[in-house]
């Protein structure tokens, strides 16, 4: 199995924008701190949840394409890693109640 290579690009401004890449595909993921700021799902794109160390954050693909989909899950586990959660848990659904999640 390859081993992928990760990159982040933050936002000075906001520390909770930061975006995954990946070096060798296209594959781009959004991540938001959902207990500072709003999210709305974008319905072309995989939304996955995490939850650790008391905070809940949303990834979203940029602009997702068939080959890249099943490396997202693969994505958000290095993110973890690297803020220090290792243990977060990937969530298939926004665990807020009464929140619509296109799948």
């Amino acid at each position: 199995m390859d081993h992928n290579v990760y990159l982040l690009a933050t936002d000075p401004k906001n520390s909770c924008r930061d975006v995954i890449h990946s070096r060798d595909t296209a594959l781009k993921i959004r991540v938001f701190c959902l207990d500072n700021e709003k999210f709305t799902v974008n319905e072309n794109e995989i939304q996955l949840f995490g939850y650790a160390d008391h905070k809940l954050y949303a990834f979203e693909t940029i602009n997702i394409v068939a080959e890249d989909a099943l490396d997202v899950v693969g994505a958000i586990q290095w993110y973890a890693d690297y803020i220090g959660v290792p243990e977060m848990e990937i969530l298939p659904d926004d665990p807020r109640h009464g929140q619509d999640i296109a799948m």
